[in-house]
């Protein structure tokens, strides 16, 4: 759907949607999420076949980082939203007496939903259920550089979904361009900083709030471990820079930093596991993603034909344009003005940087934007203290990679640079929820000292109710406290 009429008429539709209330039904919310899971369901194989048609993803990869995380934010959503849509009460100071407050989550209203290539399932379909459980009537936007899943999103959905609710729009540029020109809700956008600047800046015309889930270079501090700590250590590495999506995820590893002595252990180790894990040389590769299109691999093979870069591999390097594979590939301390080292890779090239002190990793790190992730290898809890301390990110994982991505109780976002907003979880929810404060008074025990006009005594009667200072209070009515003639 690329004419401008047809955006305009379906964004009208949702307008009416959403103001017919029909979406704030729990019931109507609880049935688009059971959609979606018999969605996901009946089309496994389907997916499967189109994330291996599109990025060459294993089924189990596609079923770990797609449909998997569907099924398990929907399934948590449904046992939650009777929870998370009952209004909040709670205390009052008794200085309102008598009166009682609230706190309703009210959905935002006619939502944009922009969606990434690389998990083109889950990084349009979770943000969904989250629109879906706070009540929102939604437009979905999939990536254009992977049409066969945005196709089968805009052929499939509506036979699940409400159609008059929620809308799937395919298109590239142009159409995201117009998309952009209307008034939301809410813009909800996974992708580049690039593009990211571009949906802000649109956004800004109307006030429009957005999320931006964006990225980074991702960052991996090794500290030196025993050896039985070290085989599992490096086995989350390897599947968090190759096993997902060969390197093209915004949480994905991007860089390792490890003291000097600890580098060969490091790569060695590496080395053995890659050859478990992907194959040992670019013929019996295996469960390894393919890269997206001609011009991302083109721009991740560009950073190898710097002569300086190229020196610095120590394992891999090998490319195939015709299937668009790269393998996985380590290099030793590139150069740290090299362009590998200043953007973010997106990609199966591991950079290993070494400093003579692990601490110095703090000083690297906060030395570049601040990432979407920090990933951190140690057992030195004063070494935790000050990562935590000292550096800023959208999350820090301790002893593993990627995995806080699936943990619906910790917020997903990014910080500065790597994006603002959050969702999983009830953060789905609140996202695209409105907190609507809600306070009611009884018309019964006025607190004159409020209203005019003003005296010395009501001065003082407002320092203390400011103060809760109950008894003060009580001894000013009872003319039994000394007004003060400051």
């Amino acid at each position: 759907m690329t004419d401008d009429h047809d955006i305009r008429r379906s964004v009208e539709e949702l307008r009416l949607t959403f103001k017919s209330g029909k979406t704030r039904s729990g019931d109507w919310r609880k049935a688009q999420l059971r959609a979606i899971l018999r969605l996901v369901h009946e089309n496994e194989d389907t997916l499967f076949r189109l994330l291996e048609l599109e990025l060459g993803k294993h089924p189990v990869e596609s079923y770990r980082d797609e449909i998997g995380v569907i099924k398990k934010s929907a399934d948590h959503a449904l046992a939650c939203i009777d929870q998370w849509m009952s209004p909040k009460k709670g205390w009052l100071p008794l200085v309102f007496f008598p009166a009682s407050r609230k706190v309703l989550s009210e959905p935002l209203g006619v939502v944009l939903i922009i969606g990434s290539w690389n998990f083109p399932i889950t990084l349009t379909l979770d943000p969904l259920i989250g629109a879906i459980s706070a009540g929102n009537a939604v437009v979905l936007k999939p990536s254009e550089l992977s049409p066969n899943c945005a196709s089968f999103l805009a052929n499939v959905l509506p036979s699940y979904l409400d159609p008059k609710a929620v809308k799937v729009i395919e298109g590239g540029r142009e159409v995201a361009k117009q998309l952009l020109e209307y008034k939301w809700d809410k813009i909800f956008f996974t992708g580049s900083p690039k593009v990211g600047r571009i949906v802000m800046a649109a956004a800004a015309k109307n006030l429009t709030p957005v999320t931006l889930e964006l990225g980074g270079k991702c960052p991996v501090i090794f500290d030196s471990l025993p050896n039985s700590d070290l085989k599992v250590a490096v086995k989350r590495v390897a599947t968090g820079k190759w096993g997902a999506c060969a390197g093209q995820a915004c949480i994905g590893i991007d860089y390792v930093i490890v003291e000097h002595k600890f580098a060969s252990t490091l790569i060695e180790q590496l080395k053995k596991t890659i050859k478990i894990f992907y194959g040992d040389d670019m013929k019996n590769l295996k469960n390894h993603s393919k890269i997206i299109n001609k011009n991302h691999f083109d721009r991740l093979t560009s950073f190898l034909e710097d002569p300086a870069v190229a020196n610095c591999i120590v394992y891999g390097g090998s490319f195939d344009d015709t299937s668009l594979i790269i393998e996985p590939t380590i290099l030793l301390d590139p150069p740290l003005d090299a362009e590998i080292m200043n953007e973010e890779i997106f990609g199966p090239l591991l950079p290993i940087i070494t400093v003579d002190n692990i601490e110095e990793s703090v000083e690297f790190v906060n030395s570049k934007p601040k990432p979407l992730a920090l990933y951190a290898f140690t057992k030195n809890e004063n070494f935790k203290k000050r990562i935590l301390a000292e550096t800023s990110s959208g999350s820090v994982t301790f002893n593993d990679a990627m995995i806080q991505f699936v943990c619906d109780d910790l917020p997903f976002g990014g910080v500065g640079q790597s994006g603002f907003g959050r969702y999983h979880g009830k953060y789905s929810f609140d996202t695209f929820s409105h907190e609507k404060a809600v306070l009611e008074r009884s018309f019964y025990f006025e607190l004159e000292p409020r209203h005019p006009p003003w005296s010395r005594f009501k001065l003082e009667f407002l320092r203390c109710a400011y103060n809760y200072n109950y008894v003060g209070m009580l001894l000013l009515f009872l003319g039994l406290k000394r007004v003060s003639k400051s």
